[in-house]
């Protein structure tokens, strides 16, 4: 199912690439967010072999760690600062690829005090925009997915309906197995929760 939703909707985990007029910062903020996030990070660690960031280890204030741990990687000489050029540098050393106006838009559009370089606040800032990018992408793949607009759910029936249109076919049962380890609540429908947990 997670290949089907890359094909059809911006948000639905298709992996990002690189164009020449790819410069609209939300773009390039949201490519970024994807890019650095720990289970992509995983993911290119397990396939690849590529060298990532350090683990991250979540606890109640896990996103603060991860947050540091993330901007220390990118922070390569140590001065407080992340410039394009490490930016650049490092989201390629975890398997991304951004061009270097890519990477002077995404510093540019969050750099505060306007030295060219992102402190760890401007970064805090970046991630934080492109996570609330990614979630509005999510609720447009879940609104594909919906039994009726608005409804809230995705039903094997509506799962069935949307798979249909993009060519594969598959039965309700296949439908609810899809379904059943993402319904947390058991109530054989996904919400738009779920369906976040699905994705990630």
């Amino acid at each position: 199912m997670r290949s089907d939703k890359g094909n059809s909707s911006p948000g639905g985990g298709a992996t990002p690439t690189s164009t020449a007029s790819s410069t609209n910062p939300k773009s390039v903020l949201g490519r970024l967010r994807r890019m650095v996030s720990p289970s992509k990070r995983r993911l290119e660690k397990t396939t690849t072999g590529l060298a990532c960031p350090p683990p991250v280890h979540t606890s109640s204030s896990g996103a603060g760690r991860e947050l540091h741990r993330v901007f220390a990687y990118f922070d390569e000489d140590g001065d407080g600062k992340i410039t394009p050029e490490e930016l650049q540098r490092c989201v390629r050393s975890t398997g991304g690829d951004i061009s270097g106006e890519e990477a002077q838009v995404a510093v540019r559009s969050w750099d505060k005090d306007g030295d060219g370089a992102l402190g760890l606040e401007d970064f805090q800032g970046l991630m934080d925009a492109s996570e609330e990018e990614k979630t509005q992408e999510l609720r447009h793949a879940f609104g594909m997915y919906e039994a009726e607009p608005g409804s809230g759910c995705i039903t094997p029936t509506s799962l069935k309906r949307m798979l249909s249109r993009l060519g594969q076919s598959t039965s309700i049962a296949d439908c609810k197995a899809m379904i059943r380890p993402f319904d947390l609540n058991g109530d054989g429908v996904l919400s738009f929760p779920e369906f976040a947990v699905m994705m990630r």
